[in-house]
């Protein structure tokens, strides 16, 4: 899936379905930086099992961010279903490694597989909304979300790694506009 902005002349990015090689890209994310607003790095037996959870995702779909043009891997973004408020919905989440920040890929990350999960709806049925729980105190994912047409909600008190709670915000896209 790729993404242009034409009239900025911004690069474009393109979503590669992850696969067996791209844990090197779990392993580079997994920086104290990278991980400040996600509870701290994981363990290398917690990544080799992330890796294998995003392998088998039977309801969602990581992916490897690449330059559509040049090919380089810039981070990764995926959905996923969960449960929200007691009703079934999307959820999506990223990482940009620190090199290609402020770029503006992320957003059009976000938006590229804000386009995948709206087409997979369409073709297969799903829920009706995606969401993002960037924590309050992270501008620059925040920051992702509103210029990727999102809706924020508000503040909610989330766990996330299971075990550590933040205050997120709430960003959704209805899916069927």
């Amino acid at each position: 899936m790729d993404v242009t902005d034409a009239e900025t002349g911004a690069e474009q990015v393109r979503l590669v379905p992850w696969g067996e090689g791209d844990f090197w890209l779990l392993e580079r994310n997994n920086s104290p930086e990278m991980t400040d607003h996600l509870g701290g790095p994981e363990t290398p037996e917690e990544l080799a099992d992330r890796h294998r959870r995003y392998l088998e995702l039977d309801s969602g779909r990581m992916y490897r961010v690449v330059l559509a043009e040049g090919g380089e891997t810039v981070g990764s973004i995926g959905y996923w279903e969960r449960s929200w408020q007691g009703e079934p919905v999307w959820e999506t989440g990223w990482g940009v490694l620190p090199e290609f920040q402020g770029r503006g890929l992320a957003a059009r990350a976000a938006r590229a597989v804000t386009d995948a999960v709206r087409k997979a709806v369409r073709e297969t049925g799903g829920h009706r909304t995606l969401h993002a729980f960037p924590s309050v105190d992270h501008p620059a994912s925040n920051g992702v979300c509103r210029r990727a047409g999102f809706t924020l909600l508000g503040p909610f008190d989330f766990e996330y790694p299971k075990g550590h709670w933040i205050t997120s915000n709430d960003w959704y896209v209805d899916l069927a506009q």
